[in-house]
């Protein structure tokens, strides 16, 4: 049985498992960098390489049990593989108490993920680290385009966006300018970390595309732009959106196989980790 992150078999049942993970290996609609679709498996070698003992927290939190749910592999069409991750998310979230969390892949994963979770939770926040806005309602005839990640969630929920540093500028239309923290306003503002708290509550999706952090410490991403979010100040959000907040589920996308994959994907790990170890001190 593979397990994630190599962990005893009896911490990897679904029901003794406080947290299930869903790989989605597509990339379907990237349109400079290809590779998405290595990430979950590269995401899954650095996890098993990666010591399981968190400093920060003082805690373990693979004992509280991760439950690998499976890979969706379906990929004949954008809205195919947005219906299969929507499927898929609705199917595990009929289990009650855990914390959905998923691994793409191209940011287009979300959005089935997105819709099955916001039918579940009301009054649910969106909390997105991304260069890009996404917020396209459709992009090369598809609304389940990388480029539309999450326009229907800026639809439907509380869309909070940090990181931006690029656009189309047809997406302005669509965007929430008090809810949108752009990279360069961030790297003025020493209580960004604050402000982007103000208007995240109640029940959380966080959705993280890795270009959200800057290349210098995430260059293997689709489409890297300079100017990005450092580690410790990133952490320092997470985890208190996990204090404050009840997080529901979450995503990382955006990790690409390339000639020297294995910094951004250790990066990746390491995040994932961290977010596990936040969301159980929360709950304890």
């Amino acid at each position: 049985m593979k397990t994630y992150a190599d962990i005893p078999e009896e911490n990897a049942q679904l029901e003794t498992s406080k947290v299930m993970l869903v790989t989605v290996p597509y990339d379907g609609t990237s349109t400079w960098g290809k590779g998405a679709d290595k990430g979950p498996e590269l995401f899954l070698d650095a996890s098993e390489n990666m010591e399981l003992y968190d400093i920060e927290t003082s805690t373990e939190p693979y004992l509280e049990g991760v439950f690998l749910a499976g890979e969706i592999t379906e990929k004949s069409s954008p809205e195919a593989m947005t219906a299969a991750v929507y499927n898929k998310t609705k199917e595990l979230l009929a289990n009650d108490g855990k914390l959905f969390t998923l691994f793409g892949g191209e940011h287009s994963v979300s959005i089935g993920s997105i819709r099955a979770v916001g039918e579940k939770y009301e009054n649910l926040t969106v909390l997105q680290l991304d260069a890009h806005t996404d917020l396209r309602p459709e992009f090369h005839g598809s609304k389940s385009n990388h480029a539309c990640a999450v326009y229907e969630a800026s639809q439907k929920h509380n869309l909070v966006q940090v990181g931006i540093r690029s656009m189309d500028i047809e997406e302005m239309e669509y965007v929430n300018k008090e809810q949108c923290f752009w990279a360069h306003q961030i790297a003025n503002n020493e209580n960004w970390i604050n402000d982007v708290l103000e208007k995240v509550s109640g029940n959380v999706y966080i959705t993280i595309d890795l270009d959200a952090f800057d290349p210098s410490i995430a260059p293997s991403t689709g489409t890297p732009e300079p100017g990005g979010l450092q580690w410790y100040p990133t952490l320092e959000l997470l985890r208190k959106v996990f204090e404050k907040c009840n997080v529901v589920a979450f995503d990382i996308v955006e990790l690409m196989d390339s000639p020297m994959p294995k910094p951004t994907a250790f990066l990746a790990a390491k995040l994932y980790y961290k977010m596990l170890a936040y969301y159980h001190i929360s709950k304890n």
